[in-house]
């Protein structure tokens, strides 16, 4: 089948592919954290790390490594934002204890403090952009689930 307007495609109109839905939906949220997040001086994969690092920093040393995981980010990335991060007092990196080749990591008071006041408003927001789902939310986010797993 070929699409629209000269594209190869199997897709009689744009509307039919999941992937390009998929991309202006994850556009227009992001925008929408971004906004969220500006008040509080983070970006928004400033403010996944600094968060995650609060939630999972309760059970001791978190390696950058388990942090990138977590959060779904890549590796040396995550290095750079933390970096970052650390510059402002967010976050202290040191020798990890128990691995010489390992930097741990963990949310400084001020970070913990800042990813508490941002999370309410990135909360807030995902509550304004999802809304429109209705009760098809828990499925959408079982599906998010899924995929994010896959």
């Amino acid at each position: 089948m070929s699409g629209g307007r000269g594209l190869d495609s199997r897709f009689a109109t744009a509307e039919e592919s999941t992937g390009l839905l998929l991309w202006q939906v994850t556009n227009r949220w992001q925008a929408a954290q971004r906004a969220a997040l500006k008040p509080f001086g983070l970006t928004h994969v400033q403010f996944v790390l600094v968060a995650s690092l609060a939630w999972l920093g309760t059970d001791g040393p978190v390696t950058q490594r388990q942090l990138a995981g977590h959060a779904g980010t890549d590796p040396m990335m995550t290095s750079q934002v933390l970096r970052t991060l650390e510059g402002r007092g967010l976050v202290r990196r040191a020798a990890h204890p128990d691995d010489r080749r390992a930097r741990a990591v963990e949310v400084t008071a001020e970070g913990a403090a800042l990813a508490n006041r941002a999370v309410a408003a990135v909360e807030a927001c995902d509550e304004r952009f999802f809304a429109t789902l209705g009760r098809r939310r828990s499925a959408f986010t079982g599906s998010l689930r899924t995929l994010a797993g896959g």
